[in-house]
């Protein structure tokens, strides 16, 4: 049993979901396999059609945008602003099929990641919702 100091709130020592994700370099890792996993899969040849040729600028800004999102440093906001994730997205069509080839592509990179399968879960519900709500036409 840990020794809890009397005047301490426990909900504070709780590790966030960015030091669960291993800080900046799990979450760089996480994103650099994702990325290469889009690349070089020809199933996700739709959603990576919707990126750059090179995707160094799509790394960073995503690695940015997670570490704020996971509750570490705002690098993303700092930089940008606000993400208005949909707004940004709204000139790329994105259907079910981008949405399921970019949802399989993380799928994928979160399986390589050293996270147990209750965060891995909980990490696909998130970005489910999110991937979902960035749909912008139908099917």
């Amino acid at each position: 049993m840990t020794d809890v100091k009397p005047d301490s709130d426990p909900a504070s020592e709780a590790e966030t979901l960015f030091e669960l994700l291993g800080g900046e370099p799990g979450i760089r890792a996480l994103v650099d396999d994702f990325y290469a996993i889009m690349d070089a899969d020809p199933s996700a040849k739709t959603v990576r059609e919707l990126h750059p040729p090179m995707l160094n600028g799509s790394r960073d800004k995503f690695f940015w945008f997670l570490c704020g999102w996971s509750g570490g440093p705002d690098h993303y906001i700092s930089r940008f602003g606000h993400p208005r994730l949909r707004a940004r997205h709204l000139p790329y069509a994105i259907g079910e099929a981008e949405r399921n080839q970019w949802l399989t592509c993380m799928l994928q990179a979160l399986e390589r990641q050293p996270y147990p399968p209750a965060l891995r879960e909980r990490l696909m519900a998130s970005f489910f919702e999110t991937a979902d709500w960035m749909r912008n036409r139908p099917g």
